[in-house]
């Protein structure tokens, strides 16, 4: 097997050289360079990661925990957090807790076993587990969602806006009165904001909210499917809207409206937090709240890598993205492709 010195010796140069050529760092003339990649390229190199992490004390591992890796949100989420960490070197190992805080401890306590640099996590628990990862030293950035007094970096979009900003072109533009929700657990901080949005549209508009209205469980299709359909067999008078918190929940509701024959947005409106990407493509229907999620990722990533090399941050950093509304048929609109009202 190559090494930097079998390198170095036909490069013609110093094996200090060669390493500052290969990692990019430090000043080497660009003719030099050249000529070192080729001769790496040539002898099949490959870098001792095992000896970089014995002299670092470091893995170059980290762990993305996620509550579902087929939600094509946190997919997206994932590619950027990958592609980031590649970028500086480092591996990805992925996690995926279906919502489960069992699930997501017993990951965690497998990672920190594994010995991984750091983690992004986007958590279903309360947080204890995380919290208690201060002490080991070991840093964590929070994704999508946030956790009550967590002391450290998070990134997340802004659910509290957008929700407000769906329900007001459902009041202000349809003049609707009568929307319900079926969102997430009421423990997620993505839920929460989602409804504190709903309510305050819905409040500035003059609306009474109703509690009955507010159905709050799982982001998984199946309860959107069984609420949606325990709610159009119960209801005498189906509401004018209907609020889906993520996209999986919206498909479930979709499949239930179909199963009664109640045609969207012609028997009820239906506006959607996270959009489908590849569904849209092909047939851009669904009037969403769209997350930047590669740029969620990415961020959270670099905010753990900065973490990781222990450059001096002081401060925690809690970013809060914005999110695109986009305007489509579900709504009752004719679809646009934008965020105009």
């Amino acid at each position: 097997m190559a090494t930097i010195y079998d390198i170095a010796k036909l490069a013609g140069v110093s094996p200090a050289t060669v390493s500052r050529a290969l990692n990019q760092k430090g000043q080497v003339k660009e003719e030099t360079r050249k000529k070192i990649l080729e001769i790496a390229e040539e002898l099949n190199y490959s870098p001792n990661y095992l000896a970089r992490s014995l002299k670092k004390k470091r893995t170059f591992t980290i762990a993305l925990i996620i509550s579902d890796v087929t939600n094509p949100f946190f997919t997206t989420l994932a590619r950027g957090v990958e592609d980031k960490a590649s970028d500086q070197g480092f591996n990805t190992i992925f996690c995926n807790t279906d919502e489960d805080p069992a699930k997501e401890k017993e990951y965690i306590d497998l990672m920190l076993k594994k010995r991984v640099d750091g983690l992004v996590v986007a958590s279903c628990s309360n947080g204890d587990t995380l919290r208690g990862l201060k002490e080991k030293e070991v840093p964590v950035v929070l994704v999508d969602r946030k956790i009550e007094d967590f002391d450290g970096d998070s990134v997340v979009g802004d659910s509290k806006e957008a929700a407000y900003e769906l329900i007001r072109h459902l009041t202000e533009v349809h003049g609707f009165r009568e929307i319900a929700m079926i969102t997430g657990p009421v423990t997620i901080s993505t839920s929460k904001d989602r409804v504190a949005g709903y309510q305050r549209a819905l409040q500035e508009a003059g609306i009474p909210v109703k509690p009955e209205w507010i159905m709050m469980g799982s982001y998984k299709e199946d309860f959107g499917y069984q609420i949606a359909t325990r709610f159009f067999s119960e209801k005498k008078k189906l509401p004018q809207a209907v609020f889906a918190g993520n996209n999986f929940i919206a498909i479930g509701i979709v499949r239930a409206a179909r199963e009664r024959g109640i045609k969207i947005p012609e028997d009820l409106a239906l506006v959607v937090f996270d959009d489908l990407e590849s569904a849209s493509l092909l047939y851009p229907f669904l009037t969403v709240a769209k997350q930047p999620a590669y740029t969620m990722g990415s961020l959270a990533t670099q905010f753990l890598l900065e973490r990781i090399e222990k450059r001096e941050i002081r401060e925690k950093r809690e970013v809060v993205l914005k999110v695109e509304t986009i305007i489509r048929r579900s709504c009752g609109c004719k679809g646009s492709e934008n965020n105009d009202f």
